[in-house]
């Protein structure tokens, strides 16, 4: 029993590492290439606020997560990162294609998710950064690009690279 026991954990363990060298590969491959002038993109919110991802990022690390409402993993990334905005985190979010402005406030309101918003209902934005999956994640600190990861992150994941590009 002892024996079958050890064999199962030790499959485990390389099945974990098989799954996390294949999400590495993956993120690789589908990982946007940002334009020089990513930082300096003038942005606005749903409320009109103008927004810039340099300006926010200087005291802490910035979290711009792109997502849609239609997008199935971003089902469950999204709340991650809503709790986070709640929780006082640095956060901005980029809707692609998600509707106009009072669709996607209504959806975000009807969600209980109040982050700060930027609608990019005809994906011109993300085009211009080259963002190709949703959810797409990345970490800004100080005005200069730490990370970038596609498709489902968890809180933690998500808290644990915020933590990471502020040392």
């Amino acid at each position: 029993m002892r024996a079958k026991l050890k064999r199962w954990l030790r499959e485990g363990v390389v099945l974990l590492l098989i799954a996390a060298a294949a999400m590495l590969v993956m993120d690789q491959f589908r990982q946007p290439t940002l334009p020089a002038t990513f930082v300096s993109t003038p942005l606005q919110t749903l409320d009109g606020k103008p927004v810039s991802l340099a300006e926010m990022s200087q005291d802490r690390p910035l979290l711009v997560y792109v997502w849609a409402t239609w997008c199935g993993v971003c089902r469950y990334t999204t709340p991650s990162v809503a709790k986070i905005a709640e929780e006082g985190g640095n956060v901005i979010s980029v809707a692609l294609r998600s509707g106009d402005d009072a669709t996607l406030s209504n959806w975000l309101a009807r969600k209980h998710y109040a982050m700060p918003t930027v609608n990019d209902a005809s994906g011109q934005l993300s085009r211009s950064w080259q963002v190709q999956v949703t959810p797409t994640l990345m970490i800004i600190s100080k005005g200069e690009v730490k990370s970038v990861t596609t498709g489902f992150t968890s809180g933690w994941g998500m808290k644990l690279r915020l933590w990471w590009a502020g040392l």
